[in-house]
């Protein structure tokens, strides 16, 4: 039996922006899409979620502190 790993605990949730919110993010960012932190498309979630090359992930973590974070990644 597989494991979900999108389902442990530890695993903040991983969404594929459509090319159209990557524009906005980017854009409200004021920065190229370069410029934004990395992950690798080998990634077990990344591979999960089906996410290719180029695509910009939203990254939304629990904090103790701000009660939400959210981060951008770039897929290589």
């Amino acid at each position: 039996m597989k494991k979900d790993i999108l389902k442990h605990k530890l695993v903040p949730d991983h969404i594929i922006l459509s090319k159209t919110e990557a524009g906005k993010v980017v854009k409200q960012l004021n920065i190229h899409q370069e410029q934004l932190p990395k992950i690798k498309s080998d990634d077990p979630v990344v591979k999960e979620i089906g996410a290719k090359s180029g695509d910009i992930l939203k990254i939304t973590r629990k904090s103790h502190t701000a009660g939400k974070f959210v981060t951008y990644r770039l897929v290589l």
